[in-house]
């Protein structure tokens, strides 16, 4: 959905819908039923209208177009860099691999995007627990979605989808087999949660600890 150059991304429909009826039906029936003051009828108001802004913001879906490099390595989602370290990635490559991940807070645009063109070569997904996505224990015990996307000169790089103590689906679009293009979108996180990238050891690093980076528009990586 579109409106002016403001997109909502399609995961938030039904719940944009359902909250606004829910919200609606509330406010009427506190006008209804209850004889109080109006101002505090205006605070409900004025409550659910900030409520509903921030469930549209959650779910906006800016456009962010790329002219794909093959050298270069996008940030995968919008958020906080919270881990950078070379790590033993035990689910696919069973090695040592250089570990970057992104903390996504509920204001954050929750759509991933593909840090770089290929072909999706293996997809998993894992149910799990409810671990905070800060926590390092999140990659490997929480819900999560992994994604291998192997590029034209065989680079092959991992992206987790990983969801934290608050989201409740992941949604991921990528299947086996198919070409992908960087920048184009992979999934979505629902509420709160965080992605993981792997990639070789000797991969040159862009990003500082603690940095914001923004999915598609962030160099994080370049490859050697």
């Amino acid at each position: 959905m579109t409106v002016g150059k403001f997109r909502i991304h399609r995961e938030g429909y039904k719940i944009i819908a359902g909250v606004m009826f829910a919200l609606a039906l509330l406010n009427i029936a506190g006008w209804v039923i209850w004889d109080g003051p109006a101002t505090y009828h205006y605070i409900a108001l004025g409550v659910s209208l900030l409520l509903l802004f921030f469930i549209v913001m959650f779910f906006r879906a800016p456009s962010r177009p790329v002219e794909p490099d093959p050298l270069l390595i996008y940030a995968p989602a919008d958020g906080k860099i919270v881990v950078i370290e070379e790590t033993y990635e035990k689910e696919y490559f069973g090695d040592n691999r250089l570990q970057i991940s992104i903390f996504m807070s509920p204001f954050n645009m929750h759509s991933n995007r593909y840090p770089i063109s290929g072909t999706v070569t293996w997809t998993q997904y894992q149910p799990g627990k409810k671990f905070h996505a800060r926590s390092p224990k999140s990659s490997e015990l929480n819900e999560r979605s992994s994604i291998v996307v192997t590029s034209e000169s065989g680079t092959e790089i991992l992206v987790r989808q990983v969801a934290g103590a608050v989201a409740r689906r992941i949604v991921t679009y990528s299947r086996k087999g198919e070409k992908v293009h960087q920048g184009d979108e992979l999934g979505f996180i629902k509420f709160g949660s965080r992605v993981d990238i792997f990639l070789p050891v000797d991969t040159e690093v862009d990003v500082q600890m603690f940095q914001q980076v923004r999915a598609s528009r962030t160099i994080i990586a370049r490859v050697i």
